[in-house]
């Protein structure tokens, strides 16, 4: 796709240089070529699991959030989320891969959700410190979360985590 786009560009730009005003060049690029959304992470929800029960471990921080006591390193914050993943099958690591970097966590259990045809469900648990874990359970519980192509100053094509 982002070779198309960038052949798009290319394209246009030739034809700006060759005569073809560039109204029809910039709205052809900017409304048929950049994808709005894709990948759409919705219903994203905090979930509690059995193993937060065991207090010899786990222990409850705030809302969702808990301390895992055998976790030695600063991320030691658990949350565990589930979200619904309506893929357009482009690579299904985005937009998480863009929340894990935004908020700086990781996945650090993965567990098993009942196949559903038009929808892809997940849950997961994130990791992180307290105040990455915290922003992000703020920030995405309850949001439509996905990633926007955008042209940059710079004539590029861009892409964007959008939370809303």
């Amino acid at each position: 796709m982002r070779k198309v786009l960038m052949l798009t560009l290319i394209i246009g730009l030739f034809s700006n240089l060759f005569g073809q005003s560039k109204k029809n060049s910039s709205e052809s690029s900017n409304k048929q070529e950049l994808r709005l959304e894709f990948n759409v992470m919705n219903n994203i929800s905090l979930e509690k699991c059995e193993k937060y029960e065991n207090s010899k471990r786990y222990e409850l921080v705030e809302n969702g959030v808990y301390l895992d006591s055998k976790d030695d390193s600063l991320d030691k914050y658990r949350m565990t989320i589930s979200y619904e993943l309506e893929s357009d099958e482009t690579n299904n690591q985005y937009p998480l891969e863009d929340i894990l970097d935004k908020y700086l966590l990781h996945v650090s259990d993965f567990y098993k959700t009942t196949p559903n045809e038009s929808t892809k469900k997940f849950k997961i648990e994130l990791a992180g410190d307290l105040k990455g874990i915290s922003t992000a359970k703020r920030e995405i519980i309850g949001k439509k979360i996905f990633n926007r192509e955008y042209i940059g100053t710079d004539g590029k094509v861009y892409v964007d985590l959008i939370i809303e």
